[in-house]
């Protein structure tokens, strides 16, 4: 028998492959992923959260989200008018408008992607928080702990929780902010860059900022150079080139904010600030307050920063209440949230002894000097605990209501196809509502906001055909009435 007769035979104790050891192996391989790869890991988590979340709320967004919807739907049919309700701003739009093409859809992906852009600040928080405290060997909880903290208190802001659930774009520029500092200080440019860029997207108040990083990156990291361009391109084509040919100014955006009911007319400055410290509870600023003089201390130059950046957007925000623009709190959210990080830097650094110096220790001893930060910790926690049991209280009300304001949108479509459906309410005349669904109904019916009233009198004294869809005051549905109707057509309608 030859020598490859014999290499040919089977093995005799050779065993089939084990299903329990390939089980076991794709368990090795999952937590290998994790390790590998810890951002896709965070954001495939992230997203299901998202998932979850938006499908327990069962809500819908509010008027400005709408108001971006109609704009994707326009978009995509070549008629977008950024003339109307809500002010223009490129950030929502560069989703919606490749959202719409996925037609009903659309709505069920954009609140998907503003809730999990908004929820990831809390992971970008909670890393600037653990990195900047820089926690010795022996104490890497405190890491951990400050993290935990700067994260839970992202989500502690005031009416977080309502501007994420009903799909708002404020959280996203909070997440986006914190995500390019998060990126700076990870050594990664170009992604903090783009996030950057897609932060200003959303606010000018980015601009001023995004200007300096751009000076930095040019002379420091060539290799960003041609991504500035593209980047700073992309703000101006896009925050002036489209209302341009969309609106009757390239500064639509600016002008629609001029003359805001919610503006200061007085006393702009001392109310912007009043609005800035409204937006996080009182002990978490004096922890950001303790963080700044640590760093000053400590001659930390990343605190430092972060502290002059915040002071610097709430100055550029009591420059535009000065202008007239409303300088609403949410607008400021961003510089809330470093200070939440600040906080979360002054709690990692209190549990880590950072803040001990030599002197103060055998002033001290060491056993008061070791137990000192954490029971500071241990009160600073426990005097949130009312702000926190608050703010449980006053989301469930408010879920409530947005609950309630979801019924009342559903109810819409039902309505207008029993009606002969929209196209048909279309021809019959201009549609009126209260203005706090008009973008709803703008949306339902496939329509530019402009082409959806909601001044009932002046409407009814001009004699025009018009229909008025007015909701319940005290159950879930419409009332339809049609007026000044001549066509045959729409004679069959509510009157």
């Amino acid at each position: 028998m030859s020598e490859r007769t014999l290499e040919a035979q089977p093995n005799a104790t050779a065993q089939p492959p084990d299903a329990s050891s390939s089980e076991s192996s794709a368990r090795r391989r999952l937590p290998s992923f994790v390790r590998r790869h810890p951002e896709w890991s965070t954001a495939i988590i992230v997203l299901i959260v998202s998932l979850v979340v938006v499908v327990w709320a069962r809500t819908r967004p509010g008027f400005d989200p709408y108001g971006w919807l109609v704009w994707g739907h326009q978009t995509i049919t070549g008629s977008l008018d950024t003339n109307a309700a809500p002010s223009w701003k490129p950030l929502p739009w560069v989703f919606t408008a490749p959202y719409a093409l996925a037609g009903h859809y659309e709505l069920f992906l954009w609140m998907v992607t503003s809730v999990a852009i908004s929820l990831s600040g809390v992971v970008f928080a909670a890393r600037i928080a653990h990195r900047l405290t820089d926690a010795p060997a022996e104490r890497r909880w405190a890491g951990w702990v400050a993290a935990a903290f700067a994260g839970l208190a992202v989500l502690g802001i005031q009416n977080y929780s309502h501007y994420v659930l009903s799909a708002q774009s404020d959280p996203m520029i909070v997440s986006l902010c914190l995500g390019a500092i998060d990126c700076h200080l990870s050594q990664r440019p170009r992604a903090a860059f783009v996030l950057g860029v897609l932060a200003g997207l959303g606010r000018p108040e980015a601009w001023p900022f995004l200007g300096l990083y751009s000076i930095w990156a040019w002379r420091t990291v060539p290799r960003v150079r041609a991504l500035l361009v593209a980047g700073w391109a992309a703000i101006v084509l896009l925050w002036f080139g489209i209302p341009l040919i969309t609106s009757r100014s390239a500064f639509v955006a600016a002008n629609n904010a001029m003359g805001s009911g919610r503006r200061l007319t007085n006393g702009q400055i001392i109310g912007t600030i009043k609005r800035f410290l409204a937006i996080n509870e009182l002990p978490v600023e004096l922890a950001a307050l303790v963080a700044v003089g640590l760093a000053v201390w400590r001659r930390h130059r990343v605190v430092l920063a972060l502290t002059a950046a915040t002071v610097a957007w709430v100055v550029i925000e009591i420059g535009f209440a000065l202008h007239g623009w409303p300088g609403l709190i949410r607008y400021m959210f961003e510089a809330g949230g470093v200070v939440v990080v600040l906080a979360g830097v002054a709690v990692g650094w209190l549990l880590a002894g950072r803040w001990a110096a030599p002197a103060l220790t055998r002033r001290l001893g060491p056993v008061l000097t070791r137990w000192l930060g954490p029971a500071l910790v241990a009160v600073l926690t426990l005097s949130l605990v009312p702000a926190a049991i608050s703010h449980e209280r006053d989301g469930h009300k408010d879920l409530h209501v947005q609950r309630l304001r979801t019924a009342e949108i559903k109810a819409l479509t039902p309505v207008i196809d029993r009606l002969g459906g929209a196209a048909r309410i279309r021809a019959c005349g201009e549609p009126l509502t209260r203005l706090e669904y008009q973008t709803m109904l703008a949306y339902t019916l496939a329509l530019n906001v402009s082409k959806v009233g909601f001044k009932y009198g002046k409407a009814i004294a001009r004699g025009n055909p018009i229909i008025l869809f007015t909701p319940y005051p005290t159950k879930t549905g419409w009332v339809v009435k049609a007026m000044h109707q001549t066509s045959p057509a729409c004679r069959s309608l509510p009157h």
